[in-house]
């Protein structure tokens, strides 16, 4: 809830209006776990809240440990599905790779979460639970909205939640902490830029409209070439950052051809573009690019002025990798 939900929920329990923040503090600095710890409000406020509301928070089902420090979770929704989160650390910085959909509706042919069944929104509560109950919640300086489904597809709950990370009240993390990432929903994009000042992450994998629909079902409703002149409108010169995620596959996407489409595209944006290792899924046509060709599309992008980084690949012996994450088999 947000703090003005909040001051609702504490008038009806007869609190006074300070009583509010009171709530959003327990709540969302102190990620109280029940009403009972909540002592400098009254045993029978305490009583008549726990009566009639829940927390919502749930603590993971399963965890995973990579070999590279990576940790993946399996966290229960509060309609009774299971979603994965991954967890990671690297030096002083802390990454935590948030869900926001059990499935995805994009089915984009490379990724194991586009071939499960979409099988529902998360709420802002799930949403922000994947945060709440984290174990090394304390550790965290960024969040991802990465992990499975479309941000896009669940705007409303995402930009409830991303209100909460960020709010004074809240979470109280600064936006250019936290990245939504989207295949470039045109009617919602627009939206999330306005309403927060997240850096936005735009997932192309192909310069070419025709292209990019083969292997991004999504590029058919949402074209590339609709998306660049609604992002050429924004400003992006400040601390607000805009990516594209670019997802090599070996004879697909990475030849000299695709560079210089993609440098023509992207050279009048104040961008970057993020190369990812294409990480093989049972029965897909799709492999890895070789590491020279990824060290030759980052240079070929940075020589051409748009800077340019390769992904460092986390998480893949335990599934928690870009693309691998599914719940497909763990409902």
């Amino acid at each position: 809830m947000t703090l003005g939900e909040l001051h609702t929920v504490t008038a009806s329990a007869g609190l006074p209006a300070f009583a509010s923040k009171q709530l959003a503090q327990w709540l969302y600095k102190h990620c109280a776990r029940s009403f009972g710890e909540m002592t400098n409000i009254s045993k029978t406020a305490r009583e008549r809240l726990s009566e009639n509301f829940t927390i919502g928070c749930l603590p993971p089902l399963e965890r995973h440990c990579s070999d590279d420090g990576t940790v993946k979770y399996l966290f229960p929704t509060l309609s009774g599905q299971r979603v994965e989160t991954v967890f990671i650390p690297d030096k002083e910085r802390a990454t935590l790779c948030v869900s926001c959909q059990v499935g995805c509706r994009m089915k984009c042919r490379f990724c194991m979460t586009g071939r499960q069944t979409f099988e529902g929104d998360l709420t802002a509560a799930d949403i922000l639970n994947q945060v709440y109950s984290l174990p090394e919640r304390e550790r965290l300086t960024n969040i991802v909205l990465m992990g499975q489904g479309e941000p896009l597809d669940n705007l409303d709950n995402a930009l409830r939640a991303v209100e909460i990370l960020t709010a004074d009240y809240g979470f109280g993390l600064s936006p250019r902490r936290i990245t939504i990432s989207t295949a470039g929903l045109r009617d919602r994009l627009q939206r999330c830029i306005e309403q927060c000042d997240c850096h936005m992450a735009i997932s192309l994998h192909s310069p070419f409209p025709e292209e990019r629909a083969d292997i991004m079902p999504a590029e058919r409703a949402y074209s590339i070439s609709e998306m660049l002149p609604l992002l050429h409108a924004y400003d992006w010169s400040h601390q607000r950052r805009l990516s594209f995620e670019y997802i090599v596959f070996r004879g697909l996407n990475d030849s000299p051809r695709h560079a210089r489409e993609l440098v023509r595209l992207l050279s009048s944006l104040d961008c970057r573009v993020n190369l990812i290792r294409c990480h093989e899924i049972p029965l897909s046509p799709f492999s890895p690019a070789s590491e020279d060709t990824m060290l030759w599309l980052r240079d070929y992008l940075t020589r051409h002025h748009i800077t340019t980084t390769i992904r460092a690949s986390r998480g893949k012996d335990i599934l928690a990798a870009c693309g691998l994450l599914s719940t497909q088999h763990s409902q």
